[in-house]
């Protein structure tokens, strides 16, 4: 988790999105972010940033939450971001979201752990409670990608783990000596290229999910000029469209 939130964080993966992210947040006629999912917060600091600058949405807020929370990390974020980033303690269903928790949803690098079925039933809720969402991920299913993460995210991670913080031991040791976190990192991000949906997949969820065509639905990918590329599925109520 540290490794992802750091490569996540540095490389400004889902800086492409950010122009999305603001137009689903205009068109659900919302200021404040929803996460789920969240993890250890990975790249939302980034996001935030990105989407308080001029021209976009500077009073933009972010309440994280996670199915198995990590206050702790989340802390961490919501002080370096002067409260804009808060966290909700208690564990949160992305597929039944409790109704004190509004906003535009966001779902980023975990969209792919859920099943089709869960998938649907996750967009589904965000239907029902005639909220915006958009999930993003960031990399493609391809072949290039497994490569990558064969190779530059594995080299990546023996380059940059000295530098991730808070510092701990236990981290240079599994990650050097007992080369098991590195192992973990590359059969994850294996696993994870193989599990995600293309665009055509997440159409194709969103209308199952949404049979009546409330909500106005997008998907595609959006490239870095270096390469990388996002993966995503934005929708919005149509009654909101203006």
């Amino acid at each position: 988790m540290d490794y992802l939130r750091f490569i996540i964080s540095a490389l400004g993966i889902y800086r492409p999105i950010v122009p999305l992210l603001a137009e689903g947040l205009r068109r659900s006629g919302h200021s404040h972010i929803l996460e789920l999912g969240a993890g250890a917060g990975g790249g939302i600091e980034t996001v935030l940033a990105a989407l308080r600058q001029p021209g976009q949405r500077p009073t933009t807020t972010i309440t994280l939450t996670d199915l198995y929370p990590q206050p702790t990390a989340w802390a961490d974020l919501a002080r370096r971001s002067q409260g804009a980033i808060g966290y909700e303690k208690a564990p949160v269903n992305a597929l039944a979201v409790p109704p004190h928790l509004t906003g535009f949803r966001t779902l980023f690098s975990a969209f792919h752990h859920f099943a089709p079925p869960q998938a649907q039933a996750l967009l589904h809720d965000a239907v029902r409670a005639g909220s915006g969402i958009g999930v993003f991920e960031g990399a493609g299913k391809h072949w290039v990608e497994i490569g990558l993460v064969w190779t530059a995210n594995l080299l990546a991670q023996l380059l940059l783990t000295p530098l991730f913080r808070p510092f701990r031991l236990s981290r240079l040791v599994f990650t050097y000596l007992l080369p098991v976190i590195p192992l973990c990192t590359v059969w994850d991000g294996t696993v994870s290229v193989l599990r995600m949906y293309s665009p055509a997949e997440l159409l194709a969820l969103a209308h199952a999910a949404d049979p009546a065509g409330t909500f106005a639905w997008q998907a595609g990918q959006k490239r870095h000029w270096w390469g990388p590329q996002v993966t995503y599925l934005v929708g919005w109520p149509r009654a909101s469209l203006n």
